[in-house]
């Protein structure tokens, strides 16, 4: 089973690769990143792990054996104990529960290591398999949104009632 990683500076080859190859994979569900993100790869990836010592994000990859990247776990804009989940799982390794396994462990990792509270999510209506992981994992939908031009649908969930998390 791959394991969910933080972002590291060495990841940033296995990264790139995971991203190339699954670019337009990903734009049939989400909008593309541009060939910018791509050109500028390197410089970025040094940006987001100084976002992250700040304490704004959380990156995860999901790792395989080889070291291959299979998928993005990540928590974003973190502010006032709650953050953005995102996630993005190869082509290759769709369909085999990584994504579900990947958010189920941010979720863990969000209330027990970085001390968030809640989390929401977005997907697009017609994406049935991530609507499927984040109903697995626990979140409810809570309003309608747009994604890249897009219908979608938001989501939550409370982490306080995460194990070890119980308020008084």
């Amino acid at each position: 089973m791959p394991q969910l990683q933080r972002l590291r500076l060495d990841h940033a080859p296995a990264l790139l690769e995971f991203e190339r190859e699954n670019r337009a994979y990903f734009a049939a569900s989400v909008p593309d990143r541009g060939d910018d993100y791509f050109a500028h790869f390197d410089a970025r990836h040094d940006e987001l792990l100084a976002e992250q010592a700040a304490g704004l994000h959380f990156f995860h990859l999901l790792v395989g054996s080889g070291g291959e990247v299979l998928g993005r776990v990540n928590l974003v804009d973190v502010a006032d104990g709650s953050a953005d989940l995102g996630y993005r799982i190869a082509e290759r390794a769709a369909g085999r529960g990584l994504a579900t396994a990947g958010v189920r462990e941010a979720c863990a990792l969000a209330a027990a290591e970085y001390g968030l509270t809640g989390l929401r999510a977005a997907t697009t209506l017609d994406n049935a398999a991530s609507r499927a992981v984040l109903a697995r994992t626990g979140f409810t939908p809570c309003g309608e949104t747009e994604l890249g031009g897009r219908p979608g649908l938001r989501f939550e969930r409370n982490l306080d009632r995460e194990e070890g998390r119980q308020r008084p």
